[in-house]
């Protein structure tokens, strides 16, 4: 049984869905989805990510921080990555992820965190998984909450989006 029939056995992702790593001829697709509205109001990206930037920054992946794209269908409709940190924060990783603007509710995110969980538990024995979401957020909230990341704290004006700051919520998981 997988991380998404372990949360709720009657909810599976889309037939077809597939996870994979992400790789530097996926920056079209990711690109594509950073710029709709729904997908960048919910991460710090500006508006117009361009192609090249994405691709850049893709090309500079590291091999213990790895970057997912969910593919359903031939089209890149999500994405999400983790971040393993050095030194003293070896056993913590940030995560970051997003669903294009169709493709919200129907447990694309759950997929793709449930691959995060499963490579940070796994196979790179992260203990403490750590993340920010904007408290307008209340789908990935739950999504989060689902997966045992517990709330930390309040970060008040966290960020400036669409004309005015926004708060954050600081939330964590740790591994037994």
């Amino acid at each position: 049984m997988n991380d998404i029939e372990k949360q709720d056995p009657t909810k599976t992702p889309p037939a077809g869905l597939c996870i994979r790593a992400a790789e530097v001829g996926d920056a079209e697709g990711i690109a594509a989805i950073a710029n709709l509205p729904g997908y960048r109001a919910g991460t710090l990206r500006l508006p117009y990510q361009t192609i090249e930037d994405t691709r850049r920054w893709l090309s500079k992946a590291q091999s213990n921080s790895p970057n997912l794209v969910a593919v359903l269908e031939g089209n890149i409709v999500g994405n999400a990555g983790l971040r393993r940190l050095e030194g003293r924060r070896q056993h913590v990783a940030g995560i970051g992820m997003g669903v294009h603007d169709a493709f919200t509710g129907r447990r694309i995110g759950s997929a793709l965190l449930a691959a995060l969980t499963d490579m940070a538990d796994n196979w790179l024995n992260i203990r403490r998984l750590e993340l920010t979401v904007y408290t307008d957020n209340d789908v990935a909230i739950a999504l989060y909450r689902r997966f045992g990341f517990v709330e930390e704290g309040r970060c008040k004006d966290f960020a400036f989006r669409n004309g005015s700051y926004i708060d954050a919520l600081s939330m964590a998981r740790l591994r037994g």
